[in-house]
């Protein structure tokens, strides 16, 4: 009797074995499969977090090399037309020419609000004002009605130090794009400085 019982539930258990495998089976394969799409998915997650980081960087680093040459074209402009005012040859051609770069620096500016960083913003956004009001002082000037601070040689002065201001603007968009001056180099903006502007007009004067 004893061995019948031993014989049936040997039976049983090679029944049930046999039974609960092929379940256990694709429960483990499927485990395995989820395990393996969720490996895939962090994969892809980082890959694609990496490829947007880099678009986003090349799309700051693109509004700021407008930026910065909208910026300078501006001033450049601004500069000449001052020394034409001081010569009393204002031209529409030359106040047209002032426009333009205006416009211009408007328009790359409001793109780069966009785009740029918090600490980047607001260096354009201190650029901005101090360019809108050479602006304002450089045309009240040429209209015969000048600021207070609003001489030629005021005005003059506030260009060669707008320098030092251009030179912390240029580090802090380098900064933000993660560009490093190789060790023992001068830093890449001490190129900006200029001497004072000469007595002959802005032409002579060092360009940025």
């Amino acid at each position: 009797m004893g061995s019948a019982l031993i014989a049936l539930a040997a039976a049983v258990v090679g029944v049930t074995g046999t039974l609960v495998a092929p379940v256990l089976s694709q429960r483990l394969l499927a485990r395995v499969q989820a395990e393996q799409f969720e490996r895939e998915q962090r994969v892809a997650d980082a890959q694609w977090r990496r490829e947007q980081q880099v678009a986003e960087l090349d799309r700051r680093r693109g509004s700021y090399v407008q930026v910065n040459a909208s910026f300078r074209r501006y001033r450049t402009h601004l500069m000449k037309f001052l020394w034409t005012v001081h010569k009393d040859a204002v031209t529409p051609e030359a106040r047209e020419l002032v426009e333009e770069a205006r416009s211009n620096h408007h328009s790359v500016f409001a793109e780069a609000q966009l785009i740029a960083s918090a600490t980047v913003l607001a260096e354009l956004d201190q650029m901005t004002t101090t360019l809108s009001q050479l602006y304002q002082r450089i045309m009240r000037l040429e209209e015969g009605d000048p600021a207070p601070d609003g001489s030629f040689n005021d005005i003059r002065t506030d260009f060669v130090r707008l320098w030092d201001q251009w030179e912390r603007m240029r580090s802090v968009m380098r900064t933000d794009l993660a560009v490093e001056d190789s060790a023992g180099d001068e830093p890449a903006t001490s190129s900006l400085h200029v001497p004072p502007l000469p007595a002959d007009g802005p032409e002579t004067a060092q360009a940025a």
